[in-house]
Formats: structure tokens, sequence, C-alpha cells
């Protein structure tokens, strides 16, 4: 299993956890990941909602290189829609010239 998909799993688990979520699944449409959420009670906001997913993304990406792009979609009373990707940085190239720690300078292949 991959650094990603260990934290996909990590993240589902987790939101799954919570007493304000009644589920949260995965989708993938056209190679786009979408989170469907949800909620216990229609008396639930949208910012308990992202509070945990803010968690869940945190929690997932402990000790990895990744990085978190989350936009909100769409709601109706029952469900919130949110568009969840975990980014796997990209290997530099070549020196900006900005004495960035990761250089390709101080790699050594």
């Amino acid at each position: 299993m991959s650094e990603l998909e260990k934290a996909w799993t990590i993240f589902l688990q987790y939101m799954n956890e919570r007493d304000i979520i009644h589920s949260c699944r995965y989708k993938e449409v056209t190679g786009i990941p979408f989170i469907y959420i949800q909620k216990h009670h229609s008396s639930i906001a949208r910012e308990q909602v992202e509070e945990a997913l803010m968690k869940a993304a945190a929690r997932a990406m402990k000790g990895k290189r990744l990085t978190l792009s989350m936009y909100h979609v769409r709601e109706n009373e029952a469900h919130y829609v949110y568009r969840v990707r975990f980014l796997v940085p990209q290997r530099k190239m070549f020196c900006c010239g900005n004495m960035c720690v990761d250089c390709i300078r101080f790699q050594r292949d």
C-alpha cells in the first residue's frame, strides 16, 4: 500500500468515527476524488464538518510529505460534498537559485 493510499484509509476511518457524521464516502469521478458526507442532524453547521475534515487530513498527513487541497462543492439538507486531494510533492528537476533545502544540487542519484 502506498503512502497516498494509507493517507486515504486513515482519513476515511477518522471521518467515519466522528459523532457528528453519519457516514463519509469516497467517490472518484473522472479521476477527481470527492468526499460525500452525511451528517447526523440537519442542525450541524458546515464549519463543524470542515473542522472535522481538517483534523482528519492532519492526522492522515502526519509523518508524510503530503499537502491538502480541499474545496466545498455543494450541500443540501443532509449531505456535504467536498473535493479533497492529497498532493504528493514532485521531485525538483533543476536549481532555481533560491537556496531551497531540497535543492537538486544536494541529491545524489
